[in-house]
Order: structure tokens, then C-alpha cells, then sequence
């Protein structure tokens, strides 16, 4: 990506963003709209450290997850390896993925397009989608609806975000900090890490923000009909005060 954002290393470090990152309701939101033949193939666009990846294989799918971090998916591969499950996890941009193969279902999951700052990145990732899908096949995603009150109420104070113990044994505790670009739509976020009780470090989390109507029309001039758009995973209608934005395409 562009080097003008940042997402810090510590972010992509498997143990702490697996302690974060649980009890979420997106697994089985996504388990929902999984084809029910299970000879069908699914493709995971920034499938980080296995999170969904591998319960959705455990279900008996095949399945194969594919994300640009490699200490994320060394960790996916050392989970997998300890669940019994053979599951393909490929390192590659998926700006430029070329698998030469199609699959039944594509899904990005957890907030990752917000990582495409660009148009362009973002165009050229729903290219790979469409490259990679079948006739008839499915492409789902989630992403945050864009909350000016909330971002510019954040801005003012420091707020603790999240408090844990990983499974290595680390009790992290993290407070957050932004700042909203208007021209980038770009929210400079920052993660000040506490680990074990002392301060570590800041850790840059820049987001790309995307507004309904904006992406609505890029999904269209992209070539993707949108046949669902629901606002949280229990599948309510997308608002004004939905927190997400959750897309079913074909």
C-alpha cells in the first residue's frame, strides 16, 4: 500500500490481535451465507490469522484464505496445524491475486476494505473479486458506517479501547486516539499499547473511510448488483444509525 499509511506491526501481531478480537458476531453471520452444497469453494480476502477461516473449514468447507501479512498467516498456519485441518493460506496483495480459479463464494471480512485508501486500490481489488467469482456466485463484506459526531467527539480525549490477557501471556491494555482527514477520507487512528503494565508503544490503525451512497455507486460501476445491504449481522435494515455497512453481491 500507498506509504503514507501505516498500520503498526504490532497490530498484525497474531497472539494480540486474536486476544482483541473475540467473541465477534461476524462468524456466524457469515456461516448464514455459506453455500449449503459443501463441495462449493470459498475465497477470504484478508484472512488474518484464520479467525473465520478456519471454523468454516472445520464445518467441512473448502476453503482457502489469503491476506498480505505474513506473521498473520504464519500464525493461521500454526493454528490450523494444531485444529487437524489442512487449509491453503496464500500470501499476495489482493489488488493483483491471480489464482486462475473461480470460487462460489468470495467474502471480505472485519472492517479490511477500509484498508484500501485509494479508489484505485479499491477498484482494483473488486476486479480480483470478480475475476476470481463464479456465474451466480456471491461477494459479501462489512465495513464501518462513517460516524462524524462519534470521530470528532473522539478527537477530544484519549479513550481505553480494549483490556486482555493473550494466550502467550501478555496483559495488553489499549488506548486510542484519531484524527479525521476530510480531503483523504483517511481516519488517523492510534493505539497506545500498555504491555504488562508499562507503556510499549504507539501503533499507527489508519482507516479509509467509504460513505453509503459513494459505495454503493463504486459496487455498481464495478459490475456487482447488490442484492442485500443490512446494517448490523443480525441482518436489520442498513440506516442512518446502522454502525456497519454489510453487502450481499452478486
Amino acid at each position: 500500500m500507498n506509504s503514507n499509511y501505516k498500520v503498526g506491526d504490532l497490530i498484525y501481531d497474531g497472539h494480540i490481535y486474536d486476544g482483541m478480537n473475540t467473541d465477534l458476531a461476524d462468524l456466524e453471520f457469515y456461516r448464514r451465507w455459506l453455500p449449503k452444497n459443501k463441495n462449493a469453494r470459498i475465497l477470504e480476502l484478508c484472512c488474518g490469522t484464520g479467525r473465520l477461516t478456519l471454523p468454516i473449514a472445520k464445518d467441512g468447507y473448502d476453503i482457502c484464505g489469503v491476506d498480505h501479512t505474513a506473521s498473520m498467516l504464519e500464525h493461521a498456519k500454526v493454528k490450523a496445524a494444531k485444529a487437524g485441518l489442512e487449509v491453503p493460506f496464500i500470501e499476495a496483495d489482493i489488488r493483483t491475486l491471480d489464482m486462475q480459479e473461480k470460487y462460489d463464494l468470495v467474502f471480505i471480512p472485519f472492517n479490511s476494505v477500509h484498508h484500501l485508501y485509494e479508489n484505485e486500490d479499491l477498484f482494483k481489488t473488486l476486479k480480483t473479486v470478480k475475476d476470481h467469482l463464479k456465474e451466480g456466485g456471491l461477494f459479501l463484506f462489512d465495513c464501518f458506517n462513517p460516524n462524524i459526531q462519534f470521530m470528532v467527539e473522539s478527537e477530544k480525549e484519549q479513550k481505553q479501547i480494549a483490556e486482555y490477557t493473550t494466550k502467550d501471556g501478555r496483559d495488553v491494555l489499549i488506548k486510542e486516539t484519531m484524527h479525521y482527514e476530510n480531503r483523504s477520507q483517511i481516519n488517523r487512528i492510534e493505539w497506545h499499547y500498555y504491555i504488562n503494565g508499562k507503556f510499549d508503544s504507539i501503533q499507527n490503525l489508519d482507516m479509509r473511510l467509504f460513505f453509503p451512497q459513494e459505495l454503493d455507486s463504486y459496487l455498481k460501476w464495478n459490475g456487482f448488483d447488490i442484492i442485500h445491504k443490512f446494517g448490523n449481522f443480525d441482518e436489520e435494515a442498513f440506516s442512518d444509525t446502522s454502525e456497519k455497512q454489510i453487502f450481499i453481491c452478486q
